[in-house]
């Protein structure tokens, strides 16, 4: 009986670590945002983006630092179809990002682009701060630096 206890603790700790990958279209996503009650910190990336690579320790430390403020860090996926879900969810495991994980099941850049924000060009790594409870929005489409990460994350908790 012990034995079985033990190795549904065990499982369940396995399942616990396990990153699932959501896919999504964007119109999914777009409603993803808008129906958030939380603020939440969206880093559009993709496995072969070495920017996007490096920028994702700073936002996800940032983001821990408000974790009492229930900031959601979220990483949108735009790596290519023939990518999912192996290749992309190899990476989030290899590298240990914990987040909120979705792959964009979008290819036309002009069609998902401005439903995220007007100005986006298509360019990564790109970084979306939005609180709806506050009205807080900023986009960026450049990769954040390891400096900004946090006054980025407190300006978008209103500190």
């Amino acid at each position: 009986m012990r034995l079985f206890f033990g190795l549904m603790i065990l499982l369940a700790g396995l399942e616990g670590n396990t990153q699932t990958v959501r896919k999504m279209k964007a119109t999914e996503l777009e409603a993803y945002i808008r129906n958030s009650d939380h603020p939440l910190v969206m880093s559009f990336w993709a496995t072969w983006c070495a920017p996007c690579v490096q920028e994702i320790p700073w936002l996800q430390q940032a983001v821990k630092k408000h974790a009492d403020k229930k900031v959601e860090m979220v990483l949108v996926s735009l790596d290519l179809p023939k990518d999912y879900p192996a290749t992309v969810t190899s990476f989030i495991k290899q590298k240990k990002l914990e987040a909120t994980h979705i792959w964009l099941d979008e290819t036309n850049a002009d069609y998902f682009c401005p439903k995220i924000d007007s100005a986006w060009s298509g360019g990564i790594p790109a970084t979306l701060f939005i609180n709806n409870q506050t009205g807080y929005r900023k986009f960026f489409e450049r990769q954040i630096t390891d400096r900004q990460a946090e006054p980025e994350v407190r300006a978008l908790m209103g500190h």
